[in-house]
């Protein structure tokens, strides 16, 4: 990976929530080749040491930590893994998340005739529980590691909480009302948490990728024979760049936001990654 810049971040600790995926895999590559100590985190054990692996098989420092974003303890023990490889935490990237089916309705409108029509997931077939779900993995699951890893930050100098919000914090998108809702709610506890963590020197701040091709979302976005969908067509003609984003785009917005030099006043902000996405009205 070529970094859009570089900066000195030689002594301290990031920790990556949802680090065995593909963008906070990235973010966490980044951080590393700036210097930092690197704690790869990720409900799926294998997926944070492949990641950290291929850290320090370049020449960085990291470990995988196996995290439950959801459970408390899990981060706890977590945090003791960290603590006693790298010590205390200085950066914080909350990217753990993610849309579930079982958030999701099957079409965009609902019809009359939908009603009653057991092959489709209507608004009205939602179940609370699946909408809870998906809600807590974005919001809970960003807030419980503050609590947990922000502890470290306080009384410190230069420390950075950067949380993962989302197109749909703008603008709710088709078919997946649990996910929108989360993380609308992950954008508004940025700009409450930057105000709340104010006096004791943490500034928190998040990136919104827009389109962005990963694990999660490839299904939706091409077919078998790896053709794009109705659905990529609609979200490249609403894309005034007219293509999917590359992971490592959203690097630049990742070093502006940890560089305390460059970002020093910026706080509770929500920076769009989006080739124009929120900007374009469609006419």
């Amino acid at each position: 990976m070529q970094l859009p810049f570089i900066m000195d971040l030689n002594g301290k600790t990031a920790v990556v929530t949802g680090g065995g995926g593909v963008i906070c895999g990235v973010f966490a590559q980044a951080l590393a080749k700036c210097g930092a100590n690197v704690a790869v985190l990720d409900l799926r054990p294998e997926n944070a040491l492949k990641v950290a692996e291929e850290i320090n098989k370049n020449g960085g420092n990291a470990i995988g930590v196996a995290a439950n974003v959801l459970e408390a303890q899990s981060l706890k023990e977590a945090r003791g893994v960290v603590t006693e490889a790298f010590g205390g935490c200085d950066i914080l990237i909350n990217g753990a998340g993610g849309n579930h089916p079982r958030g999701t309705t099957t079409k965009e409108y609902l019809y009359s005739e939908d009603i009653g029509n057991s092959e489709l997931v209507t608004f009205f077939d939602l179940n609370p529980g699946d909408i809870e779900f998906v809600f807590n993995l974005n919001f809970i699951g960003t807030l419980l590691p503050t609590q947990i890893f922000s502890k470290d930050m306080v009384g410190k100098s230069d420390c950075t909480i950067i949380n993962i919000s989302s197109m749909n914090a703008f603008t709710p998108l088709t078919k997946i009302p649990a996910y929108s809702g989360a993380k609308a709610a992950v954008s508004n506890f940025t700009q409450w948490l930057a105000v709340h963590m104010s006096k004791v020197g943490i500034r928190v701040n998040a990136i919104a990728p827009g389109f962005f091709v990963t694990d999660q979302n490839r299904a939706l976005l091409f077919d078998g024979e790896g053709k794009p969908t109705p659905r990529t067509d609609k979200i490249l003609s609403a894309t005034p760049m007219n293509r999917f984003g590359e992971v490592d785009e959203l690097v630049g917005a990742l070093l502006f936001l940890v560089n305390t030099k460059a970002s020093a006043f910026v706080n509770g902000v929500v920076i769009p990654v989006d080739g124009g996405f929120s900007a374009y009205s469609g006419v």
